[in-house]
């Protein structure tokens, strides 16, 4: 019989046992992979759900009772992003340093484009928009964080050995950047902006930038920041907005506060899956933008705070698969793509619940909208083929493969005429 005194050691062992289990889990080979396929299957999946509720009562109203037309669009580009991802994450790092400089200069192009009259378009103050007659138009911008990290990538893979010199830290990374985030700036898109500027500052972090050059950069970067804000009179009153939600809700502080109401009102569960109040015309870009406050007003709490497990999973898979990798161009893209979604999933988040300031980005893999869905779609196509790439995953992809094939091919075996016949079970 066990005595009272051996209670806590057998705790003690028991979470030793846990911790144990959990390592060993996490030493796995295929770890990353599981962790960067698993995270993004499930925000897709949970992002077409709440697309088709979040979106259900503007689709009614502008799409003449079509309930289900945005929803169906959503589902058209994640129908086209998949096989893109699957490609990409087929892909070797060597094709992608390959497509990098061509990345970089068509998105440079397509940004340039947006300036001309009879091609830019003008959505909710924001030239960002390319449009090519009729239904189609994409977001460059958003296409342009992801040859940002193809670039710099390679770039820096390249300078390798001459990166402890701090002029081959920032040229010609920091102009070339600088042009990129100017063009976007002059489309007035700041948050597309910020997130870029994010991504900069997340590299010139990740190659290892003396203290001094990496904390000054970011005084830059935040004074820049701060100059255009001041500049623009409507990014002043959602400044102002920020810093007091509640002193002109029916104005400047619509989106905000009820985007508040919205997360009050969830509770620990949620109202409900469609059971939405503030998708009803209160709220305005429910399914893109504020589609988090949707959530967390259907799904409650738990909802809310599995979201944010799913992204950290993501962020922890990315860090993981950049902290193992011997080659060069494969940590700074990984760690880099890390930094780009991670970025805009907290300047998402953080207008939401009212951390920061509202810019206008959409939530990675769950917000509405087929430019920001597939340049996310490949770039997690790429940290799976990265993953493929670690200690022994290629091994351990062979033996998870090896019973599937071998069950398939033992199903069917060769009668006595020489045709195939099926088992019996």
């Amino acid at each position: 019989m066990t005595s009272i005194a051996d209670g806590p050691e057998q705790k003690t062992s028991t979470e030793r046992t846990w911790l144990v289990a959990l390592r060993n889990l996490l030493d796995r080979p295929l770890t990353s992979y599981h962790l960067v396929l698993g995270a993004t299957g499930l925000l897709m999946i949970l992002g077409l759900l709440m697309v088709l509720s979040a979106s259900s009562v503007l689709s009614y109203k502008v799409n003449h009772g079509n309930q289900y037309a945005i929803f169906y669009r959503q589902l058209i580009w994640v129908g086209v992003g998949l096989p893109m991802a699957y490609v990409a994450s087929r892909m070797t790092p060597r094709h992608f340093r390959m497509l990098a400089y061509v990345a970089l200069l068509g998105s440079v192009f397509l940004l340039v484009l947006t300036y001309v009259p009879a091609l830019g378009k003008n959505v909710n103050g924001n030239t960002n928009w390319l449009t090519f007659g009729g239904p189609l138009q994409i977001q460059p911008s958003e296409f342009a964080k992801l040859a940002l990290v193809m670039w710099c990538a390679d770039l820096y893979a390249r300078k390798q050995k001459l990166l402890t010199q701090w002029k081959h830290l920032l040229v010609p990374m920091v102009p070339v950047c600088g042009l990129v985030i100017a063009l976007i700036v002059g489309q007035h898109d700041l948050g597309t902006s910020l997130v870029l500027m994010a991504v900069m500052i997340g590299m010139i972090w990740v190659v290892g930038a003396p203290t001094r050059l990496f904390v000054g950069t970011m005084i830059v970067v935040s004074a820049i920041a701060a100059y255009f804000v001041t500049t623009a009179q409507h990014r002043m009153d959602r400044v102002q907005s920020f810093m007091n939600p509640f002193a002109d809700p029916g104005g400047v502080g619509w989106q905000a506060y009820h985007a508040f109401y919205a997360l009050s009102t969830g509770g620990w569960w949620g109202v409900g899956i469609g059971n939405s109040r503030q998708k009803w015309g209160n709220l305005p870009e429910a399914h893109t933008d504020f589609i988090f406050a949707v959530i967390g007003e259907e799904l409650g709490l738990i909802g809310s705070l599995t979201v944010l497990g799913l992204f950290l999973t993501l962020a922890y898979a990315g860090v993981r698969i950049a902290t193992r990798t011997t080659e060069p161009f494969v940590r700074y893209c990984a760690a880099g793509i890390t930094v780009w979604i991670m970025a805009q999933t907290l300047v998402n988040l953080g207008a939401v619940i009212g951390l920061l300031p509202i810019v206008g980005i959409p939530l990675p893999l769950l917000s509405y909208g087929g430019s920001a869905l597939l340049p996310t779609l490949i770039a997690v196509g790429m940290l799976l083929s990265f993953a493929k790439a670690e200690p022994g995953a290629q091994a351990a992809l062979k033996e998870t493969r090896r019973p599937l094939f071998g069950w398939m091919s033992s199903w069917r075996t060769p009668g006595p005429t020489g045709r195939e016949t099926t088992r019996e079970r």
